[in-house]
């Protein structure tokens, strides 16, 4: 790569964006093949919105620290837009793939021509390139779905006036088979900044040693594993280093639990909602007891337009003065009589939640209501 032109910031600063685990065209398995298409198109815009924050912020380079793409069979449009997003920027992109994205002969990476601007590390032995004058980035590439410690024994010669700077996936964990990394090897690397991916929460700013580093987490949650606010990275490197987090996302995943008090479910959970929910994926969870298990369907219907998505888990449980109909002369009275004895010669609690859940479902039966989904059935 050539070196680029551009001068440094004023008292020797340099200014990136960091990026890592966008796993663009992820499956979304959960959302139906419609949305999940949706998704998949959505997410690719979170290249063109990491480069229009690097023109904004004024950035000299962009750091991809691996897992771009979430497997090496990503669409062909996948990899046309990472050139597109990024050629014309005129700064250094530098792309780390990782565990999902391995570089091999059939990777995108390997099939697509990508502009000069863009540097893509094919070798797992740590090497340097100088995008930028009196900048050295260095990096690795996974070449398999599993790696050892590519920082194992790192620790290069230091040039006086020369920056280091490195971008690699990896895990600050001794048994990972994912790159693992040592706090004593960011200290031994003597790297003035390691960007970092592989772990999908934002770490904050750390240090080893003399050697800043951090992990932006991804750009965007594609799972209720994946929960509230998701940020990209833009740092300063001077005398010493800062971060700023700022989030690109377009949509957010969310678990909302509501404790249903009040008689009427839609109601209650009405009232604990935020405002501007109509962009995001939620899972509501549904708590508290109840005389009858609340209707699910005519809830989600009630709530459609509120959410992108939306996943509904029934937890509650039977209100203790259900069970006073037991023994009652008429076949629903017969019906919970024969539970109740059951829950009460219960011994674990378990035991006693299965109990309850088969009265709701047989009352739900005798009452001719659907029958509800229980927690572990979503």
């Amino acid at each position: 790569m050539k070196q680029n032109p551009l001068n440094m910031m004023p008292n020797n600063e340099i200014k990136l964006l960091h990026a890592a685990d966008l796993h663009l065209d992820s499956p979304f398995e959960g959302l139906g093949a419609k949305k999940a298409a949706q998704r998949r198109a959505e997410q690719r815009q979170l290249l063109y919105g990491i480069a229009n924050l690097a023109k904004s912020e004024g950035v000299q380079m962009i750091l991809l620290a691996g897992d771009l793409l979430d497997s090496d069979s990503a669409y062909a449009e996948t990899a046309e837009d990472i050139a597109q997003a990024f050629g014309g920027l005129g700064i250094p992109v530098i792309i780390s793939p990782g565990n999902h994205d391995f570089y091999s002969e059939r990777s995108p990476y390997a099939r697509v021509r990508f502009p000069e601007n863009i540097h893509i590390f094919k070798s797992p032995v740590p090497e340097s390139i100088t995008p930028i004058q009196g900048v050295r980035v260095w990096g690795a590439a996974f070449c398999d779905r599993y790696s050892g410690g590519m920082l194992h024994g790192f620790q290069p010669q230091k040039v006086d006036g020369v920056r280091d700077i490195m971008c690699i996936h990896g895990q600050v964990d001794a048994a990972s088979a994912y790159d693992p990394i040592t706090e004593a090897e960011i200290a031994a690397s003597g790297m003035d900044y390691i960007a970092l991916g592989h772990v999908h929460s934002g770490s904050g700013l750390r240090k080893a040693g003399s050697t800043y580093y951090a992990w932006p987490g991804c750009p965007e949650g594609r799972g209720f594993d994946e929960t509230g606010d998701k940020q990209v990275y833009i740092v300063t490197l001077g005398s010493g280093c800062d971060i700023k987090s700022v989030s690109i996302a377009y949509r957010r995943y969310e678990i909302l639990t509501v404790d249903l008090n009040s008689g009427d479910a839609l109601a209650d959970i009405e009232s604990a909602l935020p405002q501007g929910t109509e962009n995001d994926i939620y899972r509501i969870i549904l708590r508290g007891e109840t005389a009858a298990a609340p209707d699910l369907g005519v809830i989600e219907n009630a709530l459609a337009g509120k959410f992108f998505a939306l996943q509904l888990r029934d937890e509650t449980r039977l209100r203790r003065d259900v069970w006073e109909s037991a023994g009652e002369d008429d076949l629903r009275g017969q019906f919970l009589i024969r539970l109740k004895k059951m829950y009460d010669t219960a011994k674990t609690p378990e035991e006693r939640e299965r109990i309850t859940q088969a009265a709701r479902w047989g009352l739900a039966a005798l009452n001719n209501r659907e029958e509800v989904v229980s927690h572990g059935d979503k």
